[in-house]
Protein backbone atom coordinates (compact mmCIF):
# COMPACT_ATOMS: atom_id res chain seq x y z
CA UNK A 1 0.00 0.00 0.00
CA UNK A 2 1.15 3.53 -0.37
CA UNK A 3 0.17 6.94 -1.66
CA UNK A 4 -0.58 7.90 -5.01
CA UNK A 5 -0.90 11.07 -7.58
CA UNK A 6 -2.86 10.30 -10.64
CA UNK A 7 -3.00 13.41 -13.20
CA UNK A 8 -4.75 12.87 -16.28
CA UNK A 9 -4.99 15.14 -19.26
CA UNK A 10 -7.57 16.58 -21.37
CA UNK A 11 -7.60 13.68 -24.06
CA UNK A 12 -8.12 11.06 -21.46
CA UNK A 13 -10.93 12.73 -19.70
CA UNK A 14 -12.55 14.25 -23.31
CA UNK A 15 -15.75 12.94 -22.51
CA UNK A 16 -18.28 11.03 -20.51
CA UNK A 17 -17.01 7.10 -21.90
CA UNK A 18 -13.25 8.38 -20.97
CA UNK A 19 -14.23 9.96 -17.53
CA UNK A 20 -15.86 6.75 -16.87
CA UNK A 21 -12.70 5.25 -18.21
CA UNK A 22 -10.59 7.06 -15.73
CA UNK A 23 -12.73 6.12 -12.89
CA UNK A 24 -11.76 2.39 -13.19
CA UNK A 25 -8.41 3.23 -13.31
CA UNK A 26 -8.14 5.23 -9.90
CA UNK A 27 -10.54 2.50 -8.11
CA UNK A 28 -8.04 -0.40 -9.40
CA UNK A 29 -5.85 1.70 -7.33
CA UNK A 30 -8.23 2.18 -4.19
CA UNK A 31 -8.69 -1.20 -4.62
CA UNK A 32 -5.21 -2.42 -4.63
CA UNK A 33 -4.93 -0.48 -1.40
CA UNK A 34 -3.19 3.10 -2.28
CA UNK A 35 -4.51 6.24 -0.72
CA UNK A 36 -5.41 8.50 -4.40
CA UNK A 37 -5.54 11.95 -5.29
CA UNK A 38 -6.59 12.81 -8.95
CA UNK A 39 -5.51 15.76 -10.98
CA UNK A 40 -7.74 16.05 -14.02
CA UNK A 41 -7.39 18.85 -16.67
CA UNK A 42 -10.35 20.32 -18.92
CA UNK A 43 -11.98 18.00 -21.57
CA UNK A 44 -10.10 18.00 -24.75
CA UNK A 45 -11.08 21.25 -26.45
CA UNK A 46 -12.75 23.39 -23.51
CA UNK A 47 -10.34 25.69 -22.28
CA UNK A 48 -9.21 26.92 -25.73
CA UNK A 49 -13.77 27.32 -26.47
CA UNK A 50 -13.33 28.89 -23.21
CA UNK A 51 -10.31 31.48 -24.27
CA UNK A 52 -12.12 32.07 -27.22
CA UNK A 53 -15.21 32.91 -25.16
CA UNK A 54 -13.39 35.73 -23.31
CA UNK A 55 -11.94 37.10 -26.56
CA UNK A 56 -15.07 37.49 -27.98
CA UNK A 57 -16.40 39.52 -24.95
CA UNK A 58 -13.35 41.55 -25.26
CA UNK A 59 -9.97 41.51 -26.63
CA UNK A 60 -8.72 43.71 -23.64
CA UNK A 61 -10.34 41.54 -21.16
CA UNK A 62 -9.93 41.82 -17.06
CA UNK A 63 -7.02 39.10 -16.44
CA UNK A 64 -8.62 38.16 -13.09
CA UNK A 65 -11.68 37.41 -14.84
CA UNK A 66 -10.19 35.41 -18.05
CA UNK A 67 -8.62 33.04 -15.05
CA UNK A 68 -12.52 32.74 -13.39
CA UNK A 69 -13.52 31.57 -17.03
CA UNK A 70 -10.77 29.42 -17.76
CA UNK A 71 -10.91 27.60 -14.68
CA UNK A 72 -14.25 26.19 -14.89
CA UNK A 73 -12.89 23.68 -17.07
CA UNK A 74 -11.35 22.10 -14.34
CA UNK A 75 -13.91 22.63 -12.42
CA UNK A 76 -16.19 20.75 -14.42
CA UNK A 77 -13.91 17.42 -14.84
CA UNK A 78 -13.63 17.46 -10.75
CA UNK A 79 -17.20 17.04 -10.58
CA UNK A 80 -17.81 14.43 -13.43
CA UNK A 81 -15.01 12.13 -12.07
CA UNK A 82 -16.40 12.42 -8.52
CA UNK A 83 -19.47 11.34 -9.83
CA UNK A 84 -18.32 8.53 -11.93
CA UNK A 85 -15.78 7.46 -8.98
CA UNK A 86 -19.47 7.13 -6.66
CA UNK A 87 -21.25 5.33 -8.75
CA UNK A 88 -18.70 2.55 -9.15
CA UNK A 89 -19.10 2.65 -4.95
CA UNK A 90 -15.64 4.55 -4.37
CA UNK A 91 -15.84 7.18 -1.82
CA UNK A 92 -14.66 10.56 -3.52
CA UNK A 93 -14.88 13.81 -3.49
CA UNK A 94 -14.05 16.95 -6.02
CA UNK A 95 -12.15 20.04 -4.87
CA UNK A 96 -11.36 23.20 -6.74
CA UNK A 97 -7.59 25.14 -6.44
CA UNK A 98 -9.24 27.11 -3.84
CA UNK A 99 -10.74 24.61 -1.24
CA UNK A 100 -7.43 23.01 -0.91
CA UNK A 101 -5.65 25.78 -1.01
CA UNK A 102 -3.05 25.83 -3.31
CA UNK A 103 -1.69 29.13 -2.61
CA UNK A 104 -0.23 31.06 -5.89
CA UNK A 105 1.34 34.52 -6.77
CA UNK A 106 -0.97 37.14 -8.45
CA UNK A 107 0.61 36.37 -11.84
CA UNK A 108 -3.01 35.76 -13.42
CA UNK A 109 -2.85 33.09 -16.55
CA UNK A 110 1.23 32.30 -14.99
CA UNK A 111 0.69 31.79 -11.48
CA UNK A 112 3.29 30.04 -9.86
CA UNK A 113 2.52 27.62 -6.93
CA UNK A 114 3.89 29.03 -3.59
CA UNK A 115 2.27 26.48 -1.38
CA UNK A 116 -0.12 23.70 -0.80
CA UNK A 117 -1.80 22.38 2.77
CA UNK A 118 -2.61 18.67 2.43
CA UNK A 119 -3.40 18.30 5.50
CA UNK A 120 -7.16 17.92 5.15
CA UNK A 121 -6.55 15.55 2.09
CA UNK A 122 -4.24 13.18 4.10
CA UNK A 123 -6.90 13.58 7.24
CA UNK A 124 -9.88 12.27 4.98
CA UNK A 125 -7.41 9.20 3.36
CA UNK A 126 -6.79 8.15 6.83
CA UNK A 127 -10.68 8.57 8.19
CA UNK A 128 -12.55 8.21 5.27
CA UNK A 129 -10.13 6.27 2.76
CA UNK A 130 -11.81 9.14 0.19
CA UNK A 131 -10.55 9.56 -3.09
CA UNK A 132 -9.60 13.42 -3.56
CA UNK A 133 -10.45 14.84 -7.40
CA UNK A 134 -8.83 17.99 -7.72
CA UNK A 135 -9.32 20.12 -10.45
CA UNK A 136 -5.80 20.80 -11.92
CA UNK A 137 -4.45 24.49 -13.20
CA UNK A 138 -5.59 26.49 -10.15
CA UNK A 139 -5.58 28.09 -7.66
CA UNK A 140 -6.13 31.13 -5.18
CA UNK A 141 -3.84 34.41 -4.36
CA UNK A 142 -4.22 34.72 -0.73
CA UNK A 143 -4.16 38.33 -0.19
CA UNK A 144 -7.28 39.51 -2.88
CA UNK A 145 -9.16 35.61 -2.62
CA UNK A 146 -9.28 35.43 -6.67
CA UNK A 147 -8.87 32.53 -8.48
CA UNK A 148 -6.07 32.38 -10.46
CA UNK A 149 -4.83 30.13 -13.10
CA UNK A 150 -1.10 28.61 -13.71
CA UNK A 151 -0.88 28.65 -17.86
CA UNK A 152 -0.50 26.12 -20.17
CA UNK A 153 0.35 22.36 -18.97
CA UNK A 154 -0.32 23.57 -15.45
CA UNK A 155 -2.38 20.65 -14.13
CA UNK A 156 1.38 19.02 -14.83
CA UNK A 157 2.24 21.16 -12.45
CA UNK A 158 -0.58 20.76 -9.94
CA UNK A 159 -0.23 17.50 -9.97
CA UNK A 160 3.42 17.27 -9.10
CA UNK A 161 3.31 20.34 -6.31
CA UNK A 162 0.00 17.88 -4.35
CA UNK A 163 2.33 14.40 -4.50
CA UNK A 164 4.85 17.07 -2.80
CA UNK A 165 1.89 18.34 -0.05
CA UNK A 166 0.85 14.79 0.70
CA UNK A 167 4.13 13.32 0.78
CA UNK A 168 3.01 10.44 -2.10
CA UNK A 169 5.20 7.94 -3.00
CA UNK A 170 4.98 9.16 -6.67
CA UNK A 171 3.10 11.02 -8.88
CA UNK A 172 1.63 9.27 -12.38
CA UNK A 173 0.78 11.20 -14.79
CA UNK A 174 -1.57 9.32 -17.49
CA UNK A 175 -1.63 10.73 -21.54
CA UNK A 176 -2.16 9.75 -24.96
CA UNK A 177 1.54 8.43 -25.13
CA UNK A 178 2.68 5.26 -22.98
CA UNK A 179 5.88 6.93 -21.80
CA UNK A 180 9.10 9.27 -22.53
CA UNK A 181 10.60 8.62 -25.90
CA UNK A 182 14.39 8.78 -27.32
CA UNK A 183 13.08 11.36 -29.47
CA UNK A 184 9.70 12.02 -31.46
CA UNK A 185 8.45 8.60 -32.81
CA UNK A 186 6.59 10.41 -35.24
CA UNK A 187 10.17 11.73 -36.71
CA UNK A 188 12.38 8.54 -35.99
CA UNK A 189 9.82 5.37 -36.11
CA UNK A 190 12.76 3.25 -34.33
CA UNK A 191 12.93 5.69 -31.29
CA UNK A 192 12.82 3.86 -28.17
CA UNK A 193 10.75 4.02 -24.66
CA UNK A 194 12.88 4.86 -21.86
CA UNK A 195 12.81 3.15 -18.56
CA UNK A 196 14.08 5.94 -16.49
CA UNK A 197 15.18 9.83 -17.00
CA UNK A 198 17.19 11.50 -14.18
CA UNK A 199 15.36 14.70 -13.65
CA UNK A 200 18.14 16.79 -14.95
CA UNK A 201 17.86 15.26 -18.47
CA UNK A 202 13.76 15.49 -18.68
CA UNK A 203 14.04 19.41 -17.43
CA UNK A 204 16.25 19.83 -20.69
CA UNK A 205 14.08 17.51 -23.08
CA UNK A 206 11.29 19.43 -21.69
CA UNK A 207 12.52 23.05 -22.33
CA UNK A 208 13.96 22.43 -25.70
CA UNK A 209 11.07 20.90 -27.46
CA UNK A 210 9.99 17.54 -25.65
CA UNK A 211 6.12 17.72 -25.34
CA UNK A 212 5.42 15.07 -22.76
CA UNK A 213 5.85 17.14 -19.35
CA UNK A 214 5.18 20.33 -18.79
CA UNK A 215 8.81 22.20 -17.30
CA UNK A 216 7.47 23.52 -14.27
CA UNK A 217 6.31 20.76 -13.27
CA UNK A 218 9.66 18.59 -13.70
CA UNK A 219 11.67 21.73 -12.22
CA UNK A 220 8.75 20.67 -8.48
CA UNK A 221 9.63 17.21 -9.03
CA UNK A 222 12.97 17.95 -8.85
CA UNK A 223 13.34 20.05 -5.93
CA UNK A 224 10.96 17.95 -3.61
CA UNK A 225 12.51 14.72 -4.93
CA UNK A 226 9.00 13.59 -6.12
CA UNK A 227 8.85 10.66 -8.47
CA UNK A 228 7.26 10.91 -11.70
CA UNK A 229 5.60 7.89 -13.53
CA UNK A 230 4.62 9.01 -17.16
CA UNK A 231 2.40 6.42 -18.66
CA UNK A 232 -0.62 5.80 -21.30
CA UNK A 233 -4.04 6.54 -20.04
CA UNK A 234 -5.53 3.73 -23.26
CA UNK A 235 -4.87 0.88 -21.56
CA UNK A 236 -7.81 -0.88 -20.39
CA UNK A 237 -7.88 -0.55 -16.63
CA UNK A 238 -8.84 -4.13 -15.68
CA UNK A 239 -5.37 -5.59 -18.10
CA UNK A 240 -2.76 -3.59 -15.49
CA UNK A 241 -1.55 -5.14 -12.19
CA UNK A 242 -1.79 -2.60 -9.62
CA UNK A 243 0.81 -4.14 -7.77
CA UNK A 244 3.66 -4.36 -11.03
CA UNK A 245 5.50 -2.16 -13.04
CA UNK A 246 3.17 -0.95 -15.87
CA UNK A 247 4.79 0.73 -19.59
CA UNK A 248 5.67 4.06 -19.27
CA UNK A 249 8.70 5.71 -17.55
CA UNK A 250 9.85 7.11 -14.14
CA UNK A 251 11.20 10.39 -13.82
CA UNK A 252 13.80 10.19 -11.10
CA UNK A 253 16.64 10.98 -9.11
CA UNK A 254 20.38 10.21 -11.13
CA UNK A 255 21.21 7.61 -8.05
CA UNK A 256 18.61 5.52 -9.00
CA UNK A 257 19.66 4.67 -12.82
CA UNK A 258 22.52 2.56 -12.34
CA UNK A 259 24.26 2.56 -15.83
CA UNK A 260 23.33 5.71 -17.71
CA UNK A 261 23.97 5.84 -21.38
CA UNK A 262 26.10 8.85 -22.72
CA UNK A 263 23.00 10.22 -24.83
CA UNK A 264 19.41 9.49 -23.74
CA UNK A 265 17.25 11.56 -26.01
CA UNK A 266 17.29 14.03 -28.88
CA UNK A 267 14.83 16.78 -28.38
CA UNK A 268 13.61 19.19 -31.38
CA UNK A 269 11.95 22.75 -31.59
CA UNK A 270 10.94 24.37 -34.67
CA UNK A 271 9.21 27.22 -32.63
CA UNK A 272 12.28 29.30 -33.12
CA UNK A 273 13.22 32.52 -34.70
CA UNK A 274 16.64 33.76 -34.78
CA UNK A 275 17.95 37.78 -34.58
CA UNK A 276 21.38 39.20 -35.44
CA UNK A 277 22.58 42.77 -34.31
CA UNK A 278 25.21 44.03 -36.14
CA UNK A 279 28.36 46.84 -36.21
CA UNK A 280 27.68 47.11 -32.89
CA UNK A 281 30.32 49.20 -31.20
CA UNK A 282 32.15 46.57 -28.77
CA UNK A 283 31.68 48.93 -24.89
CA UNK A 284 31.10 47.84 -21.85
CA UNK A 285 26.89 47.53 -21.85
CA UNK A 286 26.23 46.29 -25.16
CA UNK A 287 24.53 43.52 -24.24
CA UNK A 288 22.73 45.46 -21.60
CA UNK A 289 21.43 47.25 -23.54
CA UNK A 290 20.11 44.83 -26.07
CA UNK A 291 19.02 41.85 -23.21
CA UNK A 292 17.20 44.18 -20.59
CA UNK A 293 14.40 45.47 -23.14
CA UNK A 294 13.53 41.98 -23.79
CA UNK A 295 13.66 40.84 -20.58
CA UNK A 296 11.50 43.74 -19.54
CA UNK A 297 9.57 42.82 -22.65
CA UNK A 298 9.17 39.12 -21.07
CA UNK A 299 10.72 37.58 -24.20
CA UNK A 300 12.58 34.50 -23.53
CA UNK A 301 16.65 34.59 -24.92
CA UNK A 302 18.03 31.44 -25.56
CA UNK A 303 20.83 30.79 -28.03
CA UNK A 304 23.37 33.58 -27.90
CA UNK A 305 26.34 34.36 -30.14
CA UNK A 306 28.76 37.03 -29.96
CA UNK A 307 30.93 37.49 -32.95
CA UNK A 308 34.16 40.61 -32.20
CA UNK A 309 35.13 42.54 -35.72
CA UNK A 310 38.94 41.28 -36.66
CA UNK A 311 39.80 45.16 -35.99
CA UNK A 312 37.83 44.39 -32.10
CA UNK A 313 35.91 48.05 -32.45
CA UNK A 314 32.52 46.40 -33.15
CA UNK A 315 30.74 43.11 -32.58
CA UNK A 316 27.58 41.26 -33.85
CA UNK A 317 25.39 39.14 -31.37
CA UNK A 318 22.64 36.77 -32.26
CA UNK A 319 20.51 35.14 -30.06
CA UNK A 320 17.54 32.98 -30.65
CA UNK A 321 13.77 33.57 -29.28
CA UNK A 322 10.22 31.93 -29.59
CA UNK A 323 8.96 32.46 -32.81
CA UNK A 324 5.84 33.68 -31.16
CA UNK A 325 7.18 36.43 -29.56
CA UNK A 326 9.32 37.44 -33.00
CA UNK A 327 7.66 40.16 -34.19
CA UNK A 328 8.03 41.80 -30.55
CA UNK A 329 11.91 40.95 -30.04
CA UNK A 330 12.14 42.97 -33.05
CA UNK A 331 10.18 46.22 -32.33
CA UNK A 332 11.97 46.18 -29.32
CA UNK A 333 15.17 46.06 -30.54
CA UNK A 334 14.38 48.67 -33.31
CA UNK A 335 12.97 51.25 -30.58
CA UNK A 336 16.36 50.70 -28.41
CA UNK A 337 18.43 51.53 -31.46
CA UNK A 338 19.65 54.72 -30.54
CA UNK A 339 21.05 53.04 -27.10
CA UNK A 340 22.90 49.98 -28.65
CA UNK A 341 24.19 51.85 -31.42
CA UNK A 342 23.66 49.36 -34.30
CA UNK A 343 23.81 49.30 -37.85
CA UNK A 344 21.89 46.79 -39.36
CA UNK A 345 19.46 43.89 -37.83
CA UNK A 346 18.89 40.39 -39.96
CA UNK A 347 16.93 38.28 -38.81
CA UNK A 348 15.46 34.72 -40.07
CA UNK A 349 12.03 32.49 -38.89
CA UNK A 350 13.05 29.08 -41.44
CA UNK A 351 15.33 27.90 -38.33
CA UNK A 352 15.17 25.28 -35.83
CA UNK A 353 17.10 23.81 -32.54
CA UNK A 354 17.94 20.36 -32.39
CA UNK A 355 19.16 19.64 -28.94
CA UNK A 356 21.44 16.33 -27.66
CA UNK A 357 20.93 15.58 -24.19
CA UNK A 358 22.13 13.26 -21.84
CA UNK A 359 23.91 13.08 -18.15
CA UNK A 360 26.31 10.57 -19.38
CA UNK A 361 28.33 13.22 -21.01
CA UNK A 362 29.64 14.49 -18.06
CA UNK A 363 32.06 12.05 -18.08
CA UNK A 364 32.55 11.31 -22.12
CA UNK A 365 34.28 13.82 -24.10
CA UNK A 366 34.11 14.95 -27.87
CA UNK A 367 30.22 13.60 -27.73
CA UNK A 368 29.62 17.03 -29.67
CA UNK A 369 32.66 17.08 -32.00
CA UNK A 370 30.65 13.51 -33.07
CA UNK A 371 27.98 15.60 -34.09
CA UNK A 372 29.59 18.66 -35.79
CA UNK A 373 30.87 15.81 -38.37
CA UNK A 374 28.63 13.69 -38.97
CA UNK A 375 26.02 16.87 -39.92
CA UNK A 376 28.89 18.00 -41.88
CA UNK A 377 28.57 15.02 -43.58
CA UNK A 378 25.14 15.30 -44.75
CA UNK A 379 25.85 18.69 -46.01
CA UNK A 380 23.98 20.40 -42.87
CA UNK A 381 25.19 24.10 -41.68
CA UNK A 382 25.25 25.03 -38.55
CA UNK A 383 23.97 28.80 -37.34
CA UNK A 384 24.56 28.76 -34.14
CA UNK A 385 26.02 26.32 -30.87
CA UNK A 386 25.36 26.21 -27.16
CA UNK A 387 26.13 23.88 -24.55
CA UNK A 388 25.56 22.82 -20.98
CA UNK A 389 27.22 20.19 -18.50
CA UNK A 390 24.35 17.77 -19.95
CA UNK A 391 22.83 18.87 -23.16
CA UNK A 392 24.12 20.93 -26.34
CA UNK A 393 21.96 22.41 -28.78
CA UNK A 394 22.74 23.51 -32.77
CA UNK A 395 20.63 25.71 -34.34
CA UNK A 396 19.98 24.44 -38.08
CA UNK A 397 17.80 25.39 -40.89
CA UNK A 398 14.80 24.09 -40.06
CA UNK A 399 14.04 22.10 -43.42
CA UNK A 400 16.87 20.10 -42.25
CA UNK A 401 15.41 19.30 -39.07
CA UNK A 402 14.21 15.88 -39.27
CA UNK A 403 17.53 14.90 -41.17
CA UNK A 404 19.42 16.04 -38.44
CA UNK A 405 17.33 14.19 -36.21
CA UNK A 406 17.26 11.19 -37.61
CA UNK A 407 21.23 11.60 -38.12
CA UNK A 408 22.14 12.15 -34.40
CA UNK A 409 19.87 9.27 -33.21
CA UNK A 410 21.45 6.69 -35.28
CA UNK A 411 24.91 8.24 -34.21
CA UNK A 412 24.98 7.82 -30.95
CA UNK A 413 23.19 4.17 -31.08
CA UNK A 414 19.56 5.01 -29.91
CA UNK A 415 17.90 3.17 -32.48
CA UNK A 416 19.30 -0.02 -30.41
CA UNK A 417 18.51 1.89 -27.45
Amino acid sequence: MGRLVMKFGGTSVANIERIHNVARHVKREVDAGHDVAVVVSAMSGKTNELVAWASAASPMHDAREYDAVVASGEQITSGLLAIALQSLGVQARSWQGWQIPIQTSDAHASARILGIDGAELIKRFKERKEVAVVAGFQGIHEATGRITTLGRGGSDTSAVAIAAAIHADRCDIYTDVDGVYTTDPRVVPKAKRLDKVAFEEMLELASQGAKVLQVRSVELGMVHNVRVFVRSSFEKPEDIDPHGTPPGTLICSEEEIVESQVVTGIAFSKDEAQISVRHIEDKPGVAAAIFGPLADASINVDMIVQNISPDGKTTDLTFTVPASDYNRARDTIEKARDKIGYKTMDSATDVAKVSVIGIGMRSHAGVAAQAFKALSERNINIRAITTSEIKFSLLIDAAYTELAVRTLHTLYGLDQA
